[in-house]
């Protein structure tokens, strides 16, 4: 095919090259006709001219026989084509003048037609030299291309027959195998044919065994729907059955969650609903070098709970919940924290604070490095672990906002001007809970999210330089963590609070050094702090009135330090000589903090124990209806092997 696409390619070619010929040669026909035309105009133009110059010559012996003289001169003419000769007539007379001058203009514009005659003529020989060039330059081509589809004929005509030889022994191949399949569909038909008259018995047998199917297919239906209507029943009896004990587990679900609920709940107050921590931070390399670097602090043994300071030879003793060394880890602290946390996703309010002065690590401790985190980012992440247990259960979402209490004023850390003041009020639902209009709440779903919400408040944060620490935190910084949840496979919806507060520096004014707005700045600090005091004393001695109003920090976080709410203060000390003062004032707070609600918690012990006892017979209970249940579903399963069966069978 595509040696017969190029052959026709080229007559088609070579008919355009003759097309293209044969115009040249009708041209060329027509530039000879033009010079044969030529040539007769030009002879007929010499013959005219012949004529006239025999008329003039005539003219002249006419002229030479009147009587005026008249000297004639005759010269050869110089044309080659033209035989004529040229004469120079004096002429004595006026008419023989003017007669000569006649001749002279006629005879000049004779040999001007003469030479544009002859340039024609030369044009036309040279149009036709080019037409013969070009003629003869086709010809070649022409002879080219036959040459060459005579080369393509031959390739064609020998590919041509060795697809024809192809074709033979294909056909051949295909014949010899045809004889050969056809032999051997013989041979299987011949063996078709033995095992039809062998199977002639057997169709007899299964036509009767038809007969006998087909009288009991007659019958079937009836037996079909007894049975059908049989397994319904039991199929509908387990699932009643079923729906009962789920119905039943269900309820005591329900139950042991309550109860685990206020279990932990006792367990925590057991512990002390208000309950006080402090952790001592270690000593520098610098601060060791130095002729302050012995400590005053010293542990005991036997119990993790009292510190000793020694203060001029005089041994202090506090007893506190836990004590901290300076070689524990955030991962040590945090595990006695994380009790708080799971009461805030059970729907408690929960605040946890770092007390102490300026450089006794409370940043450290709320915060931490990015290496090893502190509370805040380790309590999120605990909540995101626990909302993934929960998932099939549970739907939370967890939002975070984050306020500065900046010179008794709110400041949103995390909204576009963090120099808005914000301000609180009562809840417009009728609650009677407080809110912050305005403040930015963020919705995290991985800790990704956590980390840009610590960066963008950390950088609106207001720091100033102290003589006690270079980048000293001038406010209180709150962490609001709220979880709200949804079970859903009982409705019930569930809201807690989580505030990690990071509190400003205590320590006194003296010390400290500030002046000015860091003066004022420390005022408001102290002042602020004094009132989280007064609020605590009068939670101790059960004030009917408790000042929470005294202050920014108490009022904002009024429902996370009364009722059901729980509360962690987390004291950081520094052990040198020189913050003797302040380490004693922070000691002291501390154990005036401990004091509250204590009596409280040892009255509820049996109560806690009997609430134990009774989770455990929950727990029993519910382990007896699972394994009911489980029976329940083994005959729902052996039932439904029963229809299978019954299935197969028809």
């Amino acid at each position: 095919c595509r040696w017969e696409n190029q052959a026709r390619q080229r007559e088609r070619r070579l008919a355009e090259l003759e097309q293209e010929l044969l115009e040249k040669n009708c041209t060329v026909e027509a530039l000879q006709e033009r010079l044969d035309k030529s040539g007769q105009r030009r002879a007929e133009a010499e013959q005219t001219l012949t004529l006239r110059l025999q008329e003039c010559e005539d003219e002249l012996a006419r002229q030479a026989a009147t009587p005026p003289r008249v000297k004639v001169r005759t010269r050869p003419s110089h044309s080659k084509r033209v035989p004529y000769v040229t004469q120079t007539v004096e002429v004595e007379s006026a008419d023989s003048h003017r007669a000569v001058s006649e001749l002279q203009v006629k005879n000049g514009a004779l040999q001007d037609q003469l030479s544009l005659q002859r340039q024609l003529l030369k044009e036309l020989e040279k149009q036709l030299h080019d037409s013969q060039r070009t003629c003869t330059q086709l010809r070649t081509q022409i002879l080219v291309y036959e040459g060459e589809m005579q080369r393509a004929q031959g390739q064609l005509e020998v590919q041509m027959q060795n697809l024809e030889e192809e074709k033979n022994r294909v056909i051949e191949d295909a014949f010899i195998r045809a004889e050969s399949e056809m032999k051997a569909v013989h041979e299987n038909l011949a063996g078709v044919r033995m095992n039809l008259l062998t199977l002639q018995p057997a169709l007899r047998t299964l036509t009767v065994d038809y007969n006998c199917l087909k009288k009991q297919v007659q019958d079937y239906p009836f037996l079909l729907e007894t049975a059908i209507s049989e397994v319904k029943q039991e199929i509908c009896q387990v699932i009643n059955d079923a729906n009962t004990t789920n119905q039943d587990l269900l309820r005591k679900y329900k139950r042991e969650m309550n109860l685990r609920k206020k279990c932990h709940n006792e367990l925590v107050r057991l512990k002390g609903n208000i309950r006080v921590f402090c952790r001592v931070r270690p000593v520098s390399q610098e601060e060791q070098d130095s002729t302050d670097g012995k400590t005053m602090l010293s542990f005991d043994s036997d119990d993790d709970a009292v510190l000793y300071l020694t203060n001029k030879g005089k041994v202090m003793t506090f007893e506190l919940d836990k004590v901290f060394h300076p070689q524990a880890t955030q991962e040590e602290v945090f595990q006695e924290v994380q009790s708080l946390v799971t009461s805030c996703i059970d729907g408690f309010n929960v605040c946890i604070f770092a007390y102490g002065q300026t450089g006794s690590g409370k940043s450290y401790t709320m915060e931490g490095v990015a290496d090893d985190p502190g509370i805040n980012q380790r309590a999120l992440r605990l909540l995101f672990s626990e909302v993934m247990e929960n998932a099939s259960d549970w739907d939370y979402t967890i939002t975070v906002s984050m306020v500065e209490i900046y010179n008794e004023t709110l400041r949103n850390l995390l909204g576009g001007n963090p120099t808005d003041k914000l301000d609180i009020k009562l809840n417009p639902d009728g609650s009677g809970s407080l809110y912050v209009p305005g403040l930015t709440e963020i919705t995290v779903q991985s800790p990704d999210d956590i980390k840009k919400v610590f960066e963008l408040g950390h950088m609106n944060r207001a720091t100033a330089c102290t003589n006690l620490n270079e980048h000293s935190s001038r406010s209180h910084a709150l962490l609001i963590i709220t979880v709200s949840g949804l079970n859903i496979t009982t409705g019930n919806r569930t809201q807690g609070k989580l505030n990690l507060v990071d509190l400003a520096g205590s320590e006194r004014i003296s010390k400290s050094g500030a002046e000015g707005s860091r003066l004022r700045e420390a005022q408001c600090i102290n002042k602020s702090l004094s009132a989280l005091g007064d609020v605590i004393n009068a939670l101790r001695c059960k004030h009917s009135h408790v000042p929470f109003r005294n202050s920014r920090l108490t009022y904002l976080l009024q429902d996370s330090l009364c009722g059901d709410s729980k509360t962690l203060m987390m004291v950081q000390v520094s052990p040198l000589p020189s913050n003797m003062s302040e380490t004693v004032c922070s000691l002291k707070f501390a154990q005036r903090v401990r004091s509250v609600e204590l009596s409280y918690s040892s009255s509820r012990k049996h109560e806690l124990q009997i609430s134990a006892i009774e989770l455990q017979h929950v727990e029993i209970e519910f382990l007896i209806s699972a394994i009911q249940f489980l029976h329940v579903t083994i005959e729902l399963q052996i039932s439904a092997i029963q229809l299978l069966h019954v299935t197969i069978e028809l």
